[in-house]
């Protein structure tokens, strides 16, 4: 009887154990991208709850970058698919010092060049010590339930779905309107 019960303990936690790994293998986030604040580039918060329902492209943006045309993209991409897909850039100055601009001139700067309507952020950091929790969580599985990243320069994209979670990541070279952006659409 002694070792009936044995091996029913240890059947319950092979079983246990397995349910435990699957279940922390699921793609689901831990933390919500709706939980994360930031604001905009006018300092006002933006509230990305009011984005559920629609796919969300988050673009780390610089003005002088050989990718800033791609604002061009962007700008298509937002009156294109404006009613299932919220665009915001997200200026940042880490790579090669490209975004030195004050909020003022950075919104001054699309508007003028490429008539950007779309929502952007205050400038912000993309990774190291001070990077910005909206980073934090496009960048780790572990908080995005989907994969790690790393941001390696200007106009990366991350395209998360109506329900907020990460569906995938497109490096700089990967154009606005490129097949594997629109075809998640």
């Amino acid at each position: 009887m002694k070792s009936k019960i044995i091996l029913l303990i240890s059947v319950f936690g092979l079983i246990s154990a397995s349910f435990i790994s699957k279940t922390q293998d699921m793609k689901e986030p831990i933390e919500s991208i709706y939980d994360l604040s930031i604001n905009s580039l006018d300092g006002t918060a933006i509230d990305l709850k009011t984005l559920k329902g629609k796919k969300i492209l988050f673009v780390n943006v610089a003005s002088k970058c050989g990718f800033t045309p791609q604002y061009e993209g962007l700008q298509s991409l937002h009156d294109q698919y404006g009613d299932k897909l919220s665009i915001i850039g997200v200026p940042c100055n880490q790579f090669g010092a490209q975004e030195p601009g004050s909020s003022t001139e950075i919104a001054s700067f699309c508007q003028k060049n490429y008539g950007v309507s779309f929502q952007m952020t205050e400038k912000i950091d993309v990774k190291g010590d001070d990077q910005h929790p909206l980073y934090s969580w496009l960048t780790k599985k572990s908080l995005n339930g989907n994969q790690d990243s790393e941001v390696k320069w200007n106009f990366q994209k991350y395209l998360l779905d109506e329900e907020g979670r990460l569906i995938d990541v497109f490096s700089s070279d990967v154009k606005p309107l490129d097949e594997k952006i629109v075809s998640k659409l």
